[in-house]
């Protein structure tokens, strides 16, 4: 487009929103305004310009600017999408894997911190248990993606207290018991669920009562 165009293309936009601001329905139109400010931009781009430069979007910083926010927006969104797909996916999993009794046998993945977010969502209660029993115990015996101190350090952020505290307390009995069976071990879940407070204090009881454990209290939030 020319000058001559742009400016024409101006006066219309100008003169609709002139028409607009007369009726009290269209009076807060504001992709009209957004039309007329961007025309008045484009008027003014080649009024600064050299004698007889014609608008060309494809040069023009602001759209170009534009059209790779709209494309970054949208691979987001199409990346988020992916992302629920694989949860919800992952979710079914697990929930299947618990119902065939099989749960103990899966390998943590990265990403599980919010596949159990997603069960939390689907208020299976009944489920909930069993899903952060399994976790925590990734945690404490270091299994899957948690053998990545990184893993171990950011689930801090991912997951909650009393599941983190059940971890941590089933890594110390365990250092302090080798060989134990898990399903001995499973008053640890009760006590950290019930109270947080008092199984925390336990694992720091029995860490200064035998000697520390391999980092496991820093890397539990503890």
């Amino acid at each position: 487009m020319d000058a001559d165009a742009v400016a024409a293309a101006f006066e219309d936009a100008r003169f609709e929103v002139r028409q607009a601001s007369r009726h009290e329905d269209l009076a807060d139109d504001v992709r009209g305004r957004a039309e007329l400010a961007e025309w008045e931009r484009i008027e003014q781009l080649l009024a600064d310009a050299a004698p007889g430069t014609v608008y060309d979007p494809d040069v023009d910083d602001v759209v170009r600017a534009e059209l790779a926010a709209e494309a970054a927006a949208a691979a987001a969104r199409e990346a988020e999408l992916r992302e629920a797909a694989r949860v919800a996916a992952r979710a079914d999993e697990l929930q299947a894997l618990r119902e065939l009794g099989t749960l103990t046998q899966a390998i943590p993945r990265t990403g599980d911190e919010a596949v159990r977010d997603e069960l939390s969502r689907r208020a299976d209660w009944y489920i909930q248990p069993d899903v952060d029993g399994w976790l925590a115990h990734a945690l404490a015996t270091h299994t899957g993606h948690y053998a990545d101190p990184a893993a171990r350090e950011a689930a801090v952020g991912l997951l909650p207290q009393p599941l983190l505290t059940h971890a941590a307390l089933l890594a110390e009995l365990a250092r302090l018991v080798p060989e134990t069976d898990a399903g001995q071990l499973a008053f640890a879940g009760r006590l950290a669920a019930a109270d947080t407070a008092a199984a925390a204090n336990l694992t720091a009881f029995l860490t200064r009562a035998t000697g520390p454990t391999d980092g496991v209290e820093s890397s539990f939030g503890m």
